[in-house]
């Protein structure tokens, strides 16, 4: 026996302006469930202020606080609730045996096509526009033509599954129409062919950008391109201690640390990587710009984590998802500048949310135009990465070849994709 489906999700509004959505989830349990939830959040531009999760293995219940990170955000309270539901597992079932996902493995990808005039900001608006339409972006390849003329390949999917339909689809090209306007020449949006697959991997990378790129460590070098600026040298102070007596049966582990968009889908993303279970967890506000958390985990067999090396090894990887969990560089490519961005991938195939989002904004709130762009996937070290390659329009403000200058749009790149 279960809840009925429209118990699972419950969504409250603040009792004032300004106040938080609360959202209940109360399904039953699975690893990595926390992140999911997370993840979905983090992809409707919300942020959590705090939130309490407890579960005994079987069933869980999450309490979460959250508010939107921009006041012009457009918010769907009824799709958030339903994709909040369609990632906890059945409630209508017995959960004592694993359950088949009544959801498709893999969404039908769409290829969205227009040609038109280019302009400073083409490329965030026409992603604000698939943002809120719920269309999550999987590959991207843009082409600028010596005449000031732009081909755009999107590749979607729909979180909503129904692009298939012409209502859908119509509404769609109507929105994307209305923010092209007159510069638009053509637009289509179709099923994706072949080509796809041909834009899963990306251009190779020299072995210089590679290895500055996926590197560890954050730089404290002014030579290099992602050093932090003074005020940012604070997110390398983080505390990940972990605690084997206040529980004969969990394992305590405690974070203190810098606060940061997606702070919480980066620590449970690692988590359920490392096949940790969350029994009991409390969030806690914001203070000063950081925050703790207490998190009562076992390992996915329901033991503690009492070997030295494993416990070790789960703190460094936290601070390091913590600390370091998008990668922005400049670099050269042959005559011209380019902006890389990489993000760890899931185990589970899923990528960052908004992140292509995030840096076409900022570089359109920096006034540079962008000459050509890609997303893909490289693997190194034996992780997978999705990697964003933007070339930069030379025609700006900024004067590209400089240091200074490539450190000011590297800081406020990574500063968007943070919400500082």
């Amino acid at each position: 026996m279960g809840l009925p489906s429209d118990d699972v999700v419950v969504i409250e509004k603040g009792n004032g302006k300004g106040e938080p959505f609360v959202i209940t989830i109360n399904c039953p349990d699975k690893t990595g469930l926390g992140c999911d939830i997370c993840r979905v959040i983090l992809e409707f531009g919300l942020y959590i202020t705090k939130g309490d999760v407890s579960t005994d293995g079987r069933w869980c219940y999450i309490i979460l606080w959250v508010v939107p990170r921009s006041s012009s955000l457009i918010l769907r309270w009824s799709n958030i609730k339903d994709r909040l539901q369609s990632i906890c597992p059945s409630c209508l079932v017995s959960f004592y045996f694993d359950q088949p996902s009544t959801r498709s493995m893999s969404s039908v990808v769409y290829l969205l096509k227009f040609f038109c005039l280019d302009r400073n900001g083409l490329l965030h608006d026409v992603t604000h526009v698939l943002c809120e339409l719920e269309l999550k972006i999987q590959r991207v390849k843009v082409m600028t033509t010596p005449d000031g003329r732009v081909l755009d390949l999107f590749f979607i999917t729909d979180s909503m599954e129904i692009l298939h339909t012409k209502t859908r689809q119509d509404e769609t090209l109507e929105q994307l129409h209305a923010v092209l306007g007159e510069s638009c020449i053509s637009c289509e949006l179709l099923l994706a062919g072949p080509e796809y697959e041909c834009l899963q991997g990306i251009s190779s990378l020299s072995p210089v950008v590679a290895e500055e790129l996926f590197r560890c460590e954050l730089s404290d070098k002014e030579t290099r391109s992602q050093a932090l600026s003074p005020d940012m040298a604070i997110l390398k102070k983080a505390s990940v201690t972990i605690d084997n007596s206040l529980s004969p049966v969990h394992t305590l582990l405690q974070i203190h640390c810098a606060d940061h968009k997606g702070l919480l889908y980066d620590i449970m993303r690692t988590l359920k990587d490392c096949n940790i279970r969350i029994a009991y967890g409390r969030f806690s506000p914001n203070t000063k710009g950081h925050r703790d958390l207490d998190l009562f985990i076992q390992q996915n067999d329901g033991k503690k984590i009492v070997d030295p090396e494993k416990q070790n090894t789960l703190c460094s990887r936290l601070k390091e998802e913590m600390l370091h969990p998008l990668r922005v560089i400049i670099a050269n490519r042959g005559p011209d500048t380019e902006l890389l961005v990489a993000n760890p991938v899931e185990l589970s195939g899923e990528g960052r949310p908004r992140v292509f989002y995030d840096v076409t904004l900022a570089l359109k709130l920096l006034g540079i135009c962008i000459f050509t762009a890609e997303i893909g996937r490289h693997s190194t070290s034996g992780r997978k990465w999705e990697v964003y390659r933007f070339l930069l329009d030379e025609n700006c403000k900024f004067q590209l070849s400089n240091m200074i200058a490539r450190s000011q749009i590297v800081d406020r790149v990574r500063r968007t994709l943070m919400g500082w």
